[in-house]
């Protein structure tokens, strides 16, 4: 596929409003079509980014046979259903993290994916940060040895509102999903898959988890200590902690411009990396070069990640007492 890759918004929320505007600094693509539940949503996006066509349904962008990959953006719970309609259309996907709102939900997208072999990546943007990508580069170099622990906080302060997205259980509310994906995400990218996961945290008074502190075990003995919360802020740090020496990532982590590597025996070296656009270009980037070259995955943000992150989510949140559902249908 050499042409020009065309792409449609699923949901005009806030991240929406913000990633679309990243595609002026996407080589060989380009935003065209934008669907909400709402006309006059889809109508007023399109008009304030310049779209050519805008849709009061996802059936009619998934059936728009102009547009060549979609990027999904509503509440977590209806992941699944868009995604699934969206595949069996042969649409490509970019779908916001939480990939999901359970570990069942984000396994039947998956498997529907790779039975189609039709691309499908999960949003999360810290795996392409220039930063983020400068770190893992270390890292394979050997700069502090071998990794054996990761730390991690994200958290933001939000005042209680049961209608909210972020505390209604049914629109998959909670810290979890949110943002303990972040924190979660960046371990596993450093650390592969668990072997054993403890979480504690509260509640809101809706069901949907206020706050989580996740620690993730592995049979050799290296570890991950993670921390989220709506309650209350963080600072959004990030250590990665090796052998031989440690990184520091600046924060806020899950979108960080600067990283301090600290070798054993030597002086602290700064490393800055800027972002191309507002940091959102760089997943854009991907997803368009991987559907240009026929890839069905990406190798940065691979389908077996966003499975083993939705586990640990999955588990922290039972242990939790949290109860996540996916939506029936696609809205």
């Amino acid at each position: 596929m050499n042409r020009e890759i065309r792409w449609g918004v699923v949901g005009p929320g806030r991240i929406a409003e913000k990633v679309v505007e990243d595609f002026a600094v996407v080589p060989d693509a380009r935003a065209v079509a934008v669907a909400s539940r709402s006309q006059q949503r889809a109508d007023a996006f399109a008009a304030r980014h310049g779209l050519e066509r805008a849709y009061g349904s996802y059936a009619e962008i998934i059936a728009d046979p102009d547009v060549d990959v979609l990027y999904v953006a509503t509440p977590h719970p209806q992941h699944h259903a868009i995604a699934l309609a969206a595949l069996r259309a042969g649409k490509a996907l970019l779908v916001e993290k939480a990939f999901t709102a359970t570990t069942a939900g984000a396994v039947e997208v998956v498997d529907t994916a790779r039975q189609a072999g039709v691309f499908v990546m999960e949003a999360m943007w810290t795996r392409f940060q220039p930063a983020v990508v400068a770190l893992n580069e270390l890292v394979a170099d050997g700069a502090i040895g071998e990794v054996r622990s990761v730390q991690a906080d994200l958290g933001v302060a939000r005042e209680y509102d049961p209608v909210d997205r972020l505390f209604a259980l049914a629109l998959g509310g909670g810290a979890l999903l949110d943002l303990g994906v972040y924190v979660v995400s960046f371990a596993q990218m450093l650390l592969g898959t668990p072997d054993r996961v403890v979480a504690t945290g509260s509640l809101f008074p809706s069901g949907a988890d206020a706050e989580a502190a996740i620690l993730l075990g592995w049979d050799d003995g290296r570890n991950a200590a993670l921390t989220t919360s709506l309650k209350y802020a963080l600072p959004g740090t990030a250590r990665v902690v090796g052998t031989t020496g440690w990184i520091d990532v600046v924060p806020r982590f899950h979108h960080p411009d600067t990283i301090v590597l600290h070798r054993t025996g030597a002086e602290p070296e700064t490393i800055a990396r800027r972002q191309t656009g507002a940091g959102y270009a760089h997943e854009l980037i991907e997803v368009t070069e991987c559907l240009r070259a026929g890839r069905t995955e990406s190798a940065v943000m691979p389908l077996a990640d966003t499975l083993a992150v939705q586990e640990v989510l999955g588990q922290a949140a039972e242990q939790l007492g949290v109860r996540h559902a996916e939506a029936v249908e696609a809205p």
